[in-house]
């Protein structure tokens, strides 16, 4: 769909004084806004893939946002945001260091998403809130968080083929998130729900978009603009 007014707030930390004590306790107040109902169209158009990177060794933040057709994969379109970084690197608070330039990236498409994949954690997070879910909570879309390493939580074993997953439980037991094997014998994807997406959905979407690689499409794309590969690439053929 195109845009109309756009969700991407100036300001995503309300009136957080910048420390990191503070950015917990918001986290805490945005993670009971977190919905995990299935909220999306009948018929998802256009999803986008979301990655950071750092540049001059971590003074800018460098954001990409890649926006693609739902059912045929083409690019249609994407976005770089390169801002100065004004938060130290702090576990669990990741989205308070790249949220500022993902949001200057997505603002910049011509259109906004019906569901957005984000490098890194939703749900899935000690406070329940990370960058997928705070990028779901400020911007009301749907998002899914698509990470590589377990940030908190504990699993049974998984199995080796494709497509097999297992939940991931917290210490209480409640499920906050999926291991899934998304390609034979690869390092599982540690998939949760960021917002308006089910946890039962989560690793199905996931899935409909991987492709020859581990990752699904959008969030691979992304990362090939976020850390820079892709003007490599360029480079190699001359473009």
């Amino acid at each position: 769909m195109t845009a109309t007014r756009s969700p991407y707030p100036a300001n995503p930390f309300g009136d957080w004084d910048g420390t990191p004590g503070a950015a917990r306790e918001l986290q805490k107040r945005l993670a009971e806004q977190v919905r995990l109902e299935d909220e999306l169209p009948a018929q998802l158009r256009l999803i986008a893939g979301v990655d950071v990177g750092f540049e001059e060794g971590g003074a800018l933040t460098r954001a990409a946002v890649v926006l693609l057709d739902a059912d045929s994969l083409e690019v249609v379109a994407q976005s770089l945001a390169r801002i100065p970084t004004t938060m130290p690197y702090v576990p669990g608070l990741l989205s308070f260091r790249e949220l500022p330039a993902v949001l200057q990236a997505l603002a910049a498409l011509p259109a906004i998403p019906d569901l957005i994949f984000a490098d890194g954690h939703g749900i899935a997070h000690p406070r329940r809130l990370g960058i997928a879910a705070h990028l779901g909570v400020v911007t009301g879309l749907p998002t899914i968080g698509v990470a590589k390493k377990i940030l908190c939580g504990d699993h049974e074993p998984l199995g080796e083929l494709r497509g097999e997953q297992v939940p991931l439980r917290d210490r209480a037991g409640e499920i906050i998130g999926t291991l899934l094997r998304s390609k034979d014998r690869v390092r599982p994807l540690i998939v949760s729900p960021g917002n308006r997406v089910s946890l039962t959905s989560a690793p199905q979407l996931v899935m409909r978009y991987v492709t020859r690689y581990r990752l699904p499409e959008p969030t691979r794309l992304a990362d090939r603009l976020a850390s820079r590969r892709e003007e490599k690439a360029a480079a190699r053929r001359g473009g």
